[in-house]
């Protein structure tokens, strides 16, 4: 059963802020025993339970993660948490090396483990970030190896069951009245070992090979955002799921625009003949051209807002605003007739004196006076 507002991770697990990891991992595998599906069959609220605790543990049980989370709530790690797992074998495959198969596998069957998960960059311009795209891109994952057809196992000979294990590809270790049963380290899960490796993949199974695919980028990304492409990963060693493959975008710095979450800032500068008697000015858009009114008496630093014209959201409607700071430009070179016309205004201004002038210049004329009187020896006093 989906929830409307994911709740606190802490919360879901019952656990202080301030809990450590292994006190992290036993309040989680507490919620797993009592809510997994095979002890709840048919119960839809277990497995939701089920699955909100998983999301949980899967931020809560990783360090950087959880330093994100804490800093930024789940807005930090936004696309990291529950949304990797379609459905419960996701969190088998997941967590199942950790805590062992809590209830014998289901009837004793070993479930193949997910296959790794790998990484592409793609980098885009704040247009493309803006419109969202369908762009290529390129990275290396590990296929099945032609010449053993994934065996690991030369031509001529065959994969043998592991003596560690006795080809269960699972051991039981217990811890007081506690059993459980952890991956086989010997053949890692897989109940058999290479006697004679492929010299091709060195008994591995895989080899390395380039893959080129497209990727659909939302609108309204930013960087260190992670679009999944799903089932493009390496491939499960046990025949289980493949992994995805995460593309971690990064946005390229504008020359015109800043971006502050889902809005953008523009500085453009105006004269003081612009600030004074207000102006319309020209401004640049994600869209185009746009115009702002500044109005009269203009103060350098004023920020004005155009709602609408920033980013859009990649999780929800709407835009943000495009915030448009203007600065003063005082000229470095002027014309004579510029300097003439500046020259009597500024004549006028000593006759006519703004309040907020007259009102800097008496408390600059109490500060000297107090200065003054303060650097003033005292005369001394002369005695016989």
């Amino acid at each position: 059963m989906p929830m409307a507002q994911p709740r606190d991770y802490y919360t879901v697990l019952g656990v202080e802020r301030t809990s450590s990891t292994e006190e992290i991992s036993v309040a989680y595998r507490k919620l797993a025993i009592r809510f997994h599906p095979d002890k709840n069959p048919g119960d839809e609220d277990a497995i939701s339970r089920f699955k909100e605790a998983a999301e949980a543990f899967e931020i809560l049980g990783d360090e950087e993660k959880r330093a994100r989370f804490d800093r930024f709530g789940h807005a930090g790690v936004n696309g990291q948490g529950g949304s990797q797992f379609h459905d419960v074998e996701d969190i088998f495959s997941a967590f199942g090396d950790i805590f062992g198969d809590i209830f014998g596998g289901g009837g004793g069957q070993r479930r193949p483990r997910k296959g790794r998960d790998v990484r592409c960059d793609v980098n885009l311009s704040l247009h493309e970030a803006a419109q969202g795209v369908t762009t290529e891109v390129s990275f290396h994952r590990h296929e099945t190896c032609v010449d053993c057809s994934g065996s690991g196992a030369s031509t001529g000979s065959e994969r043998v069951a592991c003596s560690y294990c006795g080809g269960h590809g699972r051991v039981v270790q217990s811890a007081g009245i506690v059993r459980m049963q952890t991956t086989c380290p010997a053949c890692h899960g897989q109940g058999s070992v290479v006697d004679d490796p492929c010299q091709t993949c060195e008994g591995t199974g895989q080899q390395l090979k380039k893959v080129v695919t497209t990727v659909n980028i939302p609108a309204g990304v930013d960087n260190d955002t992670r679009v999944r492409i799903s089932g493009q990963g390496e491939p499960s060693p046990g025949g289980g799921v493949p992994g995805d493959c995460y593309c971690f975008i990064s946005v390229d710095p504008h020359s015109l625009f800043e971006r502050d979450g889902q809005h953008l800032i523009c500085r453009v500068p105006i004269t003081y003949a612009q600030a004074t008697l207000g102006t319309t000015l020209e401004v640049p858009t994600l869209q185009g051209r746009g115009e702002l009114k500044v109005p009269t008496g203009t103060q350098s630093g004023s920020v004005f807002r155009m709602h609408g014209e920033g980013m859009p959201d990649p999780r929800r409607r709407g835009r943000g605003d495009l915030l448009v700071q203007v600065s003063i430009e005082v000229p470095k070179k002027l014309s004579k007739e510029e300097k003439q016309l500046l020259r009597q205004l500024a004549e006028l201004e000593q006759k006519h004196v703004a309040p907020e002038r007259k009102s800097f210049f008496g408390k600059l004329k109490d500060y000297f006076t107090a200065t003054d009187e303060a650097q003033t020896p005292t005369d001394e006093v002369q005695t016989s």
